[in-house]
């Protein structure tokens, strides 16, 4: 059984810093996409950032510049290291991964705020 399970969202002030890792396991298949996408209540969920298993990545245009995602191949984990946060990063953040042949998956999701 796939489990993602997702750590490192909190509180902190604007202009600081958080990390957010994601493991994956029971996966049985290898990782495609890797990515991190968020949701405010009332909102449809949007991509933050996602990488390919190359290392390609994309990133919405709101975080760019302040926001990175790395991935450790061989721990199954997705990092989004996000710098220079501002209240409207506030959001449950959500990992999610590409299985080859086994579809998509979504972790349980991680409060994070801003305080101005």
């Amino acid at each position: 059984q796939v489990q993602l399970v997702e750590s490192g969202g909190g509180l902190v002030q604007a202009g600081g810093s958080l990390r957010l890792s994601c493991t994956a396991s029971g996966i049985g298949s290898s990782i495609n996409l890797m990515g991190w996408w968020r949701q405010a209540p009332g909102k449809q969920r949007e991509l933050v950032a996602s990488i390919s298993n190359g290392g390609s990545t994309n990133y919405a245009d709101s975080v760019k510049g302040r926001f990175t995602i790395s991935r450790d191949n061989a721990k199954n984990t997705v990092y989004l290291q996000m710098n220079s946060l501002k209240p409207e990063d506030t959001d449950v953040y959500y990992c999610r991964v590409l299985l080859t042949f086994r579809g998509e998956y979504w972790g349980q999701g991680t409060q994070v705020t801003v305080s101005s």
